[in-house]
Order: structure tokens, then C-alpha cells, then sequence
């Protein structure tokens, strides 16, 4: 009778645990389509850098160099509010992190109606570092919270399947750039300069108003998200840590060296990715004349498009191959493709440049995946720091500016070779199992 009583108390048990995971699983839907949402609108906060990189050069002037820094702006506050951004995710849970960070991205994107008024470069670089900063809290919260809803072994296919809804927010914002900002209106620095004086000034003044209206509108968008995810209950079961796991400390993080060469893979990528995209339509003008803005909008369209189909393709392809090698392939073709656009300036070189987005699809989120593989409570930490290494966006993207305002843009594409080469270490690395 005991052992029949001890079999009807395992069984009640079994339907119970059964009942509170199906529970769990019904009020995850609701939290994981709102936060999928959000790889959504930092694509479009992202990519509508490389309009404003374009816009920013004829309203005020700017040399390569010089516009690099909107990638600086932007990309630093990832670097500065990524810690932050995982001390109060572990303090207070995932949802209190992404609150957060929309009323930071609504915020930021606001300040652009008193820059464009102000007609202050300076002041657009300061408001696209508080938009930053508020991706920085939506990053550091959401990716980790992917991969955590499910078994380890299917985090990476599952981040790369939230990821795939980025580039869609991506291709959204340069439609945006293209139809709402961009004039479609070309002048050369020649012409510009031929100008009555108070015919530039008008001109000038109207290229930075450009960016005002659509970056209201996503401001008012982006906070009336936030009282929808603040309405919205999330499951204790992801939302928050038990106070021992959230005791932890960073010395924990050592001893890790396959977290430190995706550190390291991560800036490198992240470098390149916001580096060909930020000069793709320069690339265009510079080495095929007569190029129209509003015609090399259309190519950097493209490039998204392959993004997005990259990532379901490779989504898919880590169902029979292993992510890591996956990574390592992928980006050996990438170095290949942008050393072609170094060695054939034009339409060849052009077409190797938009084909490189296609297999750049998988990286981020593969590199993140693998890097924050297998540690535990740990991994709210080790988000803070690969999200820290976005900010090679920051260091490389003005760095391929100077070595196109010294010797020209087709030699500036030879930073990526070597970003791609970096990722490809670290693929080839993770493959060879737990060597590191």
C-alpha cells in the first residue's frame, strides 16, 4: 500500500509540475511578443544611422570622418550604460530593464525637434547617445531573456530567431531615411559652395529639419510601448532572479576565456557590421559617379533585405550544422566579399559589399549565444559586457572614415577583412569543443 500511495503522490506531483509549466508557458506569450517587438524598433533606431550619416554630411558640412561620429555617439552610449544596464536588470528584473530603456530611446529620440531647431550638431550626437543608451538597457535585457526561455541547447537558433525580426525594424528605417528624410535633391560641394549665402543657409537648415518630424513620431511610439509593457504582468519565472543568483559578483566572470574572445569577436563584428552599412551609400556615390542618395538608400534596402533573409536561412541551417562552424564559414566568405570591394572599387565591389550583409545575419546574436553558453546566473553579467563591445561600432566606424578621407573609400572596406578574420578565430576556436 505504501509503495502504491508513493506512486499516486509522484503522479499528482508530475500533473502538477505539468499544469504549472503549461501556466508559465501561457503568460510567457504576451512578455516574449512585446519584447520581440523591441529587436524590432532598435533595428530601426540603428540603421537609420546610415541615413543620418548622409544627411548630417550635407547639413552641416561634414567630412567622412567628421559624420563617423554619429556611429561614435551612438555606439559609446552602448559601451557607457551596458553595466548600468545589468546591475538594475539583476536588481530589479527584465522588466524594469526594458521600462527603462524605452523612455531612454523615446526620450533621446524627442531631443531631435529642439537640435533641428537649434541646428546643432552637437546636440543631434548628444541626443543619439541618450537613444543609445536606452538600447543599451533594451540589449542587455532582452537577448539574455531569449535564451533563457527554453532548453540551453536551442538558444542560439532561438535568439537568431528573435533576431530575425531586427532586421525588419532595419529595413523600416532606412525607408523611413529614404522617404521622409532623404530630398532626393543632390548638391555637389561645388555647387553648395556657388551658392548666394542665404540660399545655403536655407538649404542647410532644411537637410537638418529633415530629421525632425520622423523622430518625434518614433519617440511618441516608442513611450506609449512603454506603458504597454509596464501594464503587462511577466512570468516571475524569467522576470526575476532569486536573491542568491542576483548576489553575484563579477570575479565570477573569471576564468572565462571563451567569454573574452567573444568579447573581442563581438567588437570586431559589431565594428564591421556599422561600418559597411555607415558607408555602404558612400561606397555607392564614390565609386559609381552620378549615384543618387535616394538610389544608394535603395542598395543599403537590399543589403537589409539579404540581413533578414540570412537570418532565417541561417536560423534554419543550425537545425544540421553546428553554430560555431556555421560562424566560421560565414565569416570567411565575409572576408573574402569585402576584400573584393577593396581590390574591384565599382559594381563588382559594390555587389560583394551587399552580398556581405546576407552572411553578417547570423553573427550577433551566434556570438552572444556561444558566448554566455553555459553560465548560468552569470550570463545577466556577461550580457552587460558583450553588450559593452558594441562599441566597436564607435572605434572602427570613424576609423574607416579617416582611411577613406586618406586614401579613399574602397581602401576603407579593409577594416572589415580584418573584423571578419577576428570572428573567424573565434568560431574555429569555439568548434574545436571546449578548448576554451
Amino acid at each position: 500500500m505504501s509503495l502504491i500511495r508513493e506512486e499516486y503522490r509522484l503522479d499528482r506531483l508530475a500533473q502538477a509540475n505539468r499544469s504549472t509549466r503549461a501556466a508559465v508557458i501561457r503568460n510567457s506569450v504576451l512578455p516574449l511578443a512585446l519584447v520581440v517587438s523591441l529587436f524590432f524598433l532598435w533595428g530601426v533606431a540603428n540603421n537609420l544611422n546610415d541615413i543620418l550619416i548622409r544627411q548630417f554630411k550635407k547639413a552641416f558640412e561634414l567630412t567622412d570622418l567628421q559624420s563617423g561620429f554619429v556611429q561614435s555617439a551612438f555606439y559609446l552610449g552602448y559601451f557607457v550604460f551596458a553595466i548600468p544596464a545589468g546591475l538594475v536588470m539583476r536588481r530589479f528584473g527584465y522588466k524594469a530593464g526594458i521600462v527603462l530603456g524605452l523612455a531612454l530611446y523615446g526620450v533621446g529620440a524627442l531631443l531631435f525637434f529642439p537640435a533641428a531647431e537649434l541646428r546643432n550638431y552637437g546636440f543631434f550626437l548628444s541626443a543619439l547617445f541618450v537613444i543609445a543608451s536606452g538600447l543599451s538597457f533594451l540589449e542587455t535585457s532582452a537577448n539574455p531573456f531569449v535564451t533563457v526561455l527554453g532548453p540551453a541547447q536551442g538558444a542560439e537558433r532561438r535568439l537568431n530567431f528573435a533576431q530575425a525580426f531586427n532586421p525588419l525594424g532595419s529595413i523600416a528605417g532606412i525607408a523611413i531615411g529614404r522617404f521622409f528624410i532623404f530630398s532626393g535633391t543632390d548638391y555637389t560641394a561645388t555647387q553648395v559652395a556657388a551658392m548666394p549665402n542665404a540660399t545655403r543657409a536655407a538649404y542647410h537648415a532644411a537637410q537638418s529639419s529633415a530629421v525632425q518630424m520622423p523622430y518625434v513620431a518614433i519617440g511618441i511610439v516608442v513611450l506609449a510601448l512603454a506603458l504597454v509593457i509596464m501594464a503587462t504582468p511577466f512570468p516571475l519565472a524569467h522576470a526575476e532572479s532569486t536573491p542568491e543568483a542576483a548576489d553575484g559578483r563579477w570575479r565570477q566572470l573569471l576564468g572565462r576565456p571563451r567569454l573574452y574572445l567573444a568579447v573581442a569577436a563581438q567588437f570586431f563584428y559589431v565594428g564591421a557590421q556599422v561600418g559597411v552599412w555607415s558607408y555602404l551609400i558612400r561606397y555607392a556615390e564614390g565609386t559609381i559617379p552620378g549615384t543618387a542618395d535616394r538610389t544608394a538608400a535603395d542598395y543599403l534596402l537590399l543589403s537589409l533585405f539579404l540581413f533578414m533573409a540570412g537570418r532565417f536561412v541561417g536560423t534554419t541551417l543550425m537545425r544540421i550544422v553546428a553554430p560555431a562552424k556555421l560562424l566560421a564559414a560565414f565569416a570567411a566568405v565575409n572576408a573574402a566579399l569585402a576584400a573584393i570591394a577593396v581590390a574591384r572599387p565599382g559594381s563588382v565591389g559594390l555587389a560583394a559589399l551587399i552580398a556581405v550583409s546576407f552572411f553578417m545575419s547570423v553573427m550577433y546574436p551566434t556570438i552572444f549565444a556561444l558566448g554566455v553558453h553555459g553560465l548560468g546566473e552569470v550570463r545577466k553579467l556577461a550580457s552587460s559586457v558583450l553588450v559593452m563591445a558594441i562599441v566597436g561600432g564607435a572605434v572602427l566606424t570613424p576609423a574607416m572614415g579617416a582611411l577613406s578621407g586618406a586614401a579613399g573609400i574602397q581602401w576603407a572596406m579593409g577594416v572589415p577583412v580584418v573584423c571578419f578574420g577576428v570572428v573567424l578565430v573565434f568560431a574555429l576556436r569555439v568548434a574545436r569543443k571546449d578548448r576554451i
